[in-house]
């Protein structure tokens, strides 16, 4: 039996998350507002819906959770891997990236992310019910759109140019999908118009020490298990304009021996991810500090 820590992205954020943990992590809540030149903790805890939303504040919220999370659990986890921004938080929980330096990198990220969605808005659109290869097949067919997010079998986000997203819903709902959902953000996560923000990422992750994880990490980019440093440098920077291969990473990880998988951050979108992978119950969601006492 193997235990996997899980690690959500943006969009699992919400008013007051973290409060309950701040007592007992007050020196790495504050830490984390030092490097980041502006008191986040007070917009996790005191902050509205709108303003836990900016993307400078949402990243590097959910990656504090969750590694606050992490660090508070004395088991160690036989693998780790994150969704999108949940990729960092899983380097630093598995040792191979410093709380410091993984802040650093995802407010990094977030800067430009939204420096991204301002330059060149984009869209996403959730895909419901419908197999991957018809998905992949309709994208194919249509410039400017392709798929970003492989969630579970049955959902996958697509990403790209507002009109292309547009033009990929209409023809999805024709090849029978459930729902084409166009989802409330603005820009075009895990697609090339990601690539301006991918170049000033990378010659931070270059800069950054990587060492060898305590477990092995499955990576967005490939869905495997991975320890090597110089690769996961690699795959970390990639991940901005590629797919987040999640449902393969859930059945890598099952395949490797994991029965429980165990998401640490705000929200329980991953654990429902997971239940739909994996079977129900395979997923088990710690948000707040009452339920770390049960582990």
């Amino acid at each position: 039996m193997k235990t996997a820590y899980i690690f959500p992205g943006q969009g699992a954020q919400f008013p007051g998350m973290g409060k309950d943990l701040y007592d007992a992590h007050q020196d790495l809540m504050e830490k984390a507002n030092q490097i980041l030149g502006f008191r986040l903790t007070d917009i996790m805890f005191e902050g509205s819906d709108a303003d836990l939303k900016e993307t400078r504040v949402t990243q590097p919220a959910i990656f504090l959770h969750s590694v606050v999370l992490a660090l508070s659990l004395s088991q160690k986890p036989d693998m780790v891997a994150g969704h999108s921004l949940g990729e960092f938080s899983a380097l630093v929980a598995s040792g191979a990236l410093s709380f410091e330096d993984g802040l650093r990198l995802v407010a990094l990220r977030a800067a430009q992310m939204q420096k991204c969605c301002e330059m060149q808005p984009g869209a996403m659109a959730a895909i419901i019910k419908l197999p991957d290869s018809t998905i992949e097949e309709v994208c194919a067919g249509i410039p400017g759109v392709l798929p970003a997010n492989y969630n579970a079998p049955g959902q996958v986000v697509i990403s790209g140019e507002e009109k292309a997203v547009d033009e990929a819903c209409a023809a999805l709902k024709e090849a029978g999908a459930k729902r084409a959902l166009r989802l409330p953000v603005s820009g075009a996560f895990h697609s090339p118009l990601m690539e301006p923000a991918r170049q000033a990422l990378g010659e931070a992750i270059a800069a950054t020490p990587v060492k060898a994880p305590l477990c092995p990490i499955y990576q967005n980019v490939t869905a495997l298990p991975e320890t090597d440093p110089v690769r996961i440098k690699d795959n970390l920077l990639k991940q901005l304009t590629s797919p987040v291969r999640w449902t393969a990473s859930v059945q890598r990880m099952l395949q490797d021996g994991a029965t429980r998988f165990v998401e640490l951050g705000p929200g329980s979108v991953l654990q429902g991810l997971v239940n739909r992978i994996a079977g129900p119950e395979a997923g088990v969601q710690i948000g707040d500090a009452s339920l770390l006492n049960n582990q």
